[in-house]
């Protein structure tokens, strides 16, 4: 349940932010068997590398600046210009928390390049220090996170944290209406259905990568962020439909709009034709489903992926330039959520690293006019994307429908 290669930006972000093992291509989504859907934030997790990359030697820098794709010197001021280009987003809000032991000294070179406000101690009780980490992420994402994703023991010296929570309107809301589908494999379940119609018909886009069609939705968020809904072929795995879909609203792949698309079906659940009509003016009509999904990712899973392999060896330290005493990181995970419905979209992720000691009806006509219409009534993806910069704040899958 790995979207590891959700994060690609353009100009305004930091020069490598856009790389690294979330660039188009180097990851590969993948879903396991059985999953009813999963949700990640790569832009949740790429400044915590960078800052732990900043403050690492040995192998373990090495490892870390390669995921990254940049050099490791250059980690910092890029975890700072990422952290600063994603809080003027509107409708996005984050935070990044350190937690350490009341004994453990910290380099000042590099606990000065973290956000203010960010720091905090640990006690050594576990149990009252993984309330107050829960009680910090609860606050930051407004409920939607109610837990820190580390564990925590009396060897946990040093805490590495950040929140993000994305909230948005749709500039035009759905109308819902609770009933069956009628086609797929969710056809004779009452779930929730959204519906609306949009004389733009470029908001729906095909695009072609190595699993086939791809057919990708704009929906148009109030606050300069929007969701692009992706339907692959029916036997295409998610991780071919997430990676081409990336591609395409990273502009790294062309998309046709349906305006220029032949009449016929030329995406996967989008129809094209041109008929006779009352008005000359084109018409979208879309279907959609309303859903939510949470997941939890171990990072460590994939640890060579994330350049986290030789961080995790306990037998000697790898961050001397975050602190002169050994440490070495002992839990990496994130909790993300996302929900969408008729009014907007929401998602929210907690990233948390735990480092100790180291030893996503007919009428009369005059006129021809184009018509589509799109359907997502099978599983399929979704990627927040910021307009502007076009950095994907969160990617995942939809197995599910939520239920009417």
């Amino acid at each position: 349940a790995q979207h590891h290669d959700t994060v690609t930006t353009q100009r305004q972000l930091p020069q490598g932010a856009d790389q690294g093992p979330f660039r188009q291509g180097r990851g590969r989504a993948e879903l396991p068997a059985g999953s009813t859907g999963t949700v990640f934030t790569a832009a949740g997790l790429w400044p915590l590398l960078a800052l732990l990359a900043d403050g690492s030697g040995g192998p373990a820098r090495a490892e870390l600046a390669q995921a990254l794709d940049i050099p490791a010197e250059a980690a910092g001021p890029a975890a700072r210009e990422l952290l600063a280009a994603l809080a003027g987003v509107r409708g996005l809000r984050t935070a990044t928390g350190l937690w350490t032991g009341a004994g453990l000294p910290l380099e000042e070179d590099w606990s000065a390049q973290l956000p203010a406000g960010a720091r905090g101690t640990l006690t050594g009780d576990p149990d009252a220090d993984a309330k107050a980490l829960d009680a910090w992420a609860s606050e930051r994402t407004n409920g939607l996170i109610e837990r820190m994703p580390v564990a925590l023991d009396e060897d946990t010296l040093l805490v590495l944290a950040s929140a993000l929570t994305l909230r948005l309107r749709w500039i035009q809301p759905f109308d819902e209406w609770e009933g069956e589908l009628h086609t797929g494999p969710w056809a004779g379940r009452r779930i929730r259905t959204l519906y609306r119609s949009t004389s733009l018909l470029d908001r729906v886009r095909v695009a072609h990568g190595p699993t086939g069609a791809v057919t990708l939705l704009e929906v148009v968020g109030s606050a300069g962020v929007d969701v692009h809904l992706v339907l692959g072929e029916p036997e295409a795995p998610a991780g071919g439909t997430l990676t081409t879909g990336i591609a395409a609203v990273t502009r790294a792949l062309r998309a046709t709009g349906a305006s220029l698309l032949p009449d016929g079906r030329p995406g996967p659940g989008l129809a094209v034709a041109t008929v006779a009509a009352h008005s000359p003016e084109p018409r979208l009509d879309i279907e959609t489903v309303a859903f939510e999904v949470r997941s939890e990712h171990d990072l460590l899973d994939h640890a060579g992926l994330f350049g986290l392999k030789t961080a995790t060896d306990t037998v000697r330290g790898h961050f001397p330039g975050v602190s002169a005493r050994p440490l070495a990181i002992t839990s990496a995970r994130q909790s993300a959520l996302a929900r969408f419905d008729a009014e907007g979209f929401e998602a929210a992720a907690v990233t948390g690293f735990g480092i100790a000691a180291g030893c996503a009806a007919p009428a009369r006509t005059r006129y021809r006019a184009r018509r589509a219409e799109v359907h997502f009534d099978r599983p399929f993806g979704f990627l927040a994307v910021h307009r502007t910069s076009r950095l994907v704040l969160a990617a995942g899958w939809v197995a599910e429908p939520e239920a009417a």
